[in-house]
């Protein structure tokens, strides 16, 4: 494997993963993406093909494929204080940097109990480690978040769709900084007490079950920060929000073809939580046109707009979730949109001068290429071998959108999240018979 500095921890992991233990790494020295072209050539020829030439030909290290033996779920790992315990978990990396809530054998085989399942059951394979995910060390994880064992069935829920392909869960350790969010649906959300109104991602068991997701990412998925999960400046904790009761449209998982009755728990990613900028009713213009232009100006700002127009088998799958508090969707509403009119007009309306979005094209990809050669590849459209002026769409199509009305229910605020690689990913929460 070849790698740039700062990625051999990362392809050690992956291919321990994947079945090779002595996995035989090159290492280009420095940071590939500022060098010249002169630099880079100068390093391939003194430094990378030494490298490579040893890596094909050194002897394997028989050592590194020594089978570990299986390890008893039930060991005890830790004893003593509240602190020794917090210090070992940190040392170990199985925490993430906060207090957490001791997983004893007593809480864990409650939290199971409320599964309904059995404990070694493999409820996923999840990559990149491509470890079993089982409701015993689901449950682990849950009680160090600080969840409650009425909480596992909708963790259950949640960790298959982490291990759905679409989520593609191996490609979130990129460097830009890519985490998980949880969104749940249905009945279920007052009855465990999930927020949905102001504040919430902070309250209620939202920080809880957004922690634990967390924790299951990196102790299952094995994303360890810094190894296998390259955040450039970090990740922040994962969080779980609810849809809000008091929308005007129908809910998240009937898009997604459920019940309205059903109880449903959606994994996505994004790489930023940031502003939440809000719409005002002016003269010139009403709230909902103003709602709407925001949006796409928001969407025109984000990292990954050299992917949004890509379509075709080469294109990289990039999701875009839109929160719009319920006055926001109120005020659409009232207005005659619907969601998927609200889709298609941003889809037809976030538009920037070419000259402008082949700059970020060119500057901040990090394949070095033009907006011109991607539409004659195939993977942008056409639109995007016009003249330096011509407005072209960003979005590769409507579907690209996803709306989630959620927040504070007397704020008029959005809020665009993006994320790379995956689809939102919808499971329904099966609860136990008892």
């Amino acid at each position: 494997m070849v790698t740039a500095t700062g990625f051999s921890n990362l392809a050690r992991h992956t291919g321990k993963s994947g079945g090779i233990a002595d996995l035989h790494i090159a290492e280009y020295p420095g940071p590939l993406g500022i060098h010249t072209s002169a630099q880079i050539e100068q390093n391939i020829e003194s430094t990378l093909i030494d490298r490579i030439v040893a890596g094909l030909t050194q002897a394997a290290d028989d050592s590194a494929g020594a089978t570990r033996s299986r390890v008893d779920p039930r060991a005890i790992v830790c004893t003593g204080t509240a602190d020794d315990i917090n210090r070992y978990f940190i040392e170990k990396e199985w925490s993430d940097g906060l207090p957490i809530v001791p997983p004893t054998l007593a809480k864990v085989e409650q939290f199971v109990r409320h599964s309904g399942r059995a404990a070694d059951d493999t409820i996923a394979i999840l990559q990149s480690a491509n470890l079993r995910a089982t409701p015993w060390n689901i449950a682990v994880n849950a009680v160090m978040a600080g969840c409650e064992p009425r909480h596992m069935p909708l963790l259950i829920a949640a960790v298959e769709a982490l291990g759905d392909e679409r989520c593609s869960l191996n490609n979130i350790g990129s460097s830009s900084g890519i985490f998980p969010f949880v969104l749940v649906n249905g009945p279920i959300a007052k009855e465990l007490g999930i927020e949905s109104g102001a504040q919430t991602i902070s309250r209620g068991a939202n920080p809880a079950i957004g922690r634990a997701i967390g924790f299951i990412v990196r102790n299952i998925a094995g994303f360890r920060p810094g190894a296998s999960y390259m955040g450039t400046f970090g990740y922040p904790l994962a969080f779980a929000l609810a849809e809000h009761e008091d929308s005007p449209w129908e809910p998240f998982h009937v898009e997604q073809g459920f019940n309205p009755n059903a109880n449903t728990v959606t994994i996505g990613v994004t790489n930023n939580w940031g502003a939440a900028p809000a719409p005002y009713d002016t003269p010139d213009r009403g709230g909902a046109q103003v709602a709407l232009e925001l949006i796409s100006r928001e969407i025109i700002g984000k990292t990954r707009l050299f992917n949004f127009p890509g379509c075709g088998p080469d294109a990289e799958a990039v999701m875009i979730t839109v929160l719009l508090s319920p006055p926001v969707a109120k005020s659409l509403a009232q207005a005659g949109y619907s969601k998927q009119d609200v889709k298609r007009h941003v889809y037809e309306h976030t538009r920037m001068r070419l000259a402008d979005f082949d700059w970020v094209v060119r500057y901040t990809n990090i394949i070095p290429t033009t907006a011109r050669r991607r539409a004659e590849e195939g993977v942008f459209p056409p639109e995007f071998m016009g003249n330096p002026d011509d407005l072209v769409r960003v979005l590769s199509s409507p579907d690209i959108l996803h709306i989630m009305v959620c927040g504070d229910p007397h704020r008029n605020r959005l809020m665009v999240l993006e994320g790379g690689h995956t689809q939102p990913t919808t499971r329904e929460i099966k609860l136990p018979t008892n």
